[in-house]
C-alpha cells in the first residue's frame, strides 16, 4: 500500500493557521511610575545637562521647588521642582522643570523644557556657579528647623517650599526655606547659606 503524500498547498495552510494560533498576546501598556521626591540638586543635576545642550553657557538663576498635591516627600525634598536657566551669551531664559508625575501646570514626568525667553543681566538676580550648590535643600533644612523650634511647635505640619538664589543682601547664595503654600503666601521663612550652610537670617 502506497504513501498518501499530501498536496503542499493543504501543508502550507496547516502551518499558517497553527502560526496564527500560537501568537503571543499583546501586552498592555503599563502608566509610568510615579518617581520619587527629590531634593532641590539632586532635581537640578536631573536638569542640568539639557540645560547645557540648549546653550552650553546656561547657569542657574533660580532653583525652586513646587508643591503637588497626593505627593508626598521627605522634609528638604519636593515631588516638583523648578530652574531658571540663563544665557549670558544668547542674552536668553529657559524655564525647566522636573516632577515626579504627571499634574497640571504643565508639568510632566522627569525634566521638561519650557519656551525661550530674553533676559538681561540687570536687576537684582544674577546667575550663580553649580559649585555654590554645596547645601542640598534638606541639609538646609536641618539648619532652619533648628532656629525655629518655637514656630514649629505652633504650627506643625505647615508645607515647606525652598528657593535658591543670589540676593544683593548677601555675597553667597542662599535657602530661602519658606514655611506656607507658596512662596509668595507664606509667613515665616529662614535664610541658610547655600555654600557653608550656615544659618543667616529669619
Amino acid at each position: 500500500m502506497g504513501v498518501v503524500r499530501r498536496p503542499a498547498v493543504v501543508l502550507a495552510a496547516t502551518v499558517l493557521a497553527l502560526a496564527g494560533c500560537s501568537e503571543p498576546p499583546k501586552a498592555e501598556k503599563k502608566a509610568p511610575k510615579n518617581l520619587e521626591p527629590l531634593t532641590g540638586r539632586q532635581a537640578f543635576q536631573q536638569m542640568y545637562p539639557q540645560a547645557r545642550g540648549w546653550a552650553p553657557d546656561a547657569q542657574p538663576l533660580e532653583i525652586k521647588s513646587l508643591q503637588l498635591e497626593g505627593v508626598k516627600a521627605a522634609t528638604g525634598k519636593a515631588g516638583a521642582w523648578q530652574v531658571i536657566f540663563v544665557s549670558p551669551g544668547r542674552g536668553r531664559a529657559k524655564t525647566f522643570t522636573w516632577s515626579s508625575i504627571e499634574a497640571e501646570g504643565n508639568l510632566h514626568q522627569g525634566v521638561f523644557a519650557g519656551p525661550d525667553e530674553s533676559w538681561s543681566a540687570h536687576g537684582q538676580q544674577q546667575p550663580f556657579l553649580v559649585q555654590a550648590i554645596k547645601t542640598d535643600s534638606d541639609e538646609a533644612y536641618d539648619v532652619a528647623a533648628k532656629k525655629s523650634a518655637e514656630y514649629l511647635k505652633k504650627n506643625p505640619g505647615k508645607p515647606v517650599n525652598f528657593v535658591a538664589e543670589y540676593t544683593s543682601r548677601f555675597p553667597n547664595l542662599v535657602w530661602r526655606v519658606l514655611w506656607g503654600e507658596s512662596v509668595n503666601s507664606a509667613n515665616y521663612s529662614v535664610i541658610v547659606d547655600a555654600s557653608t550652610g550656615q544659618f543667616l537670617a529669619h
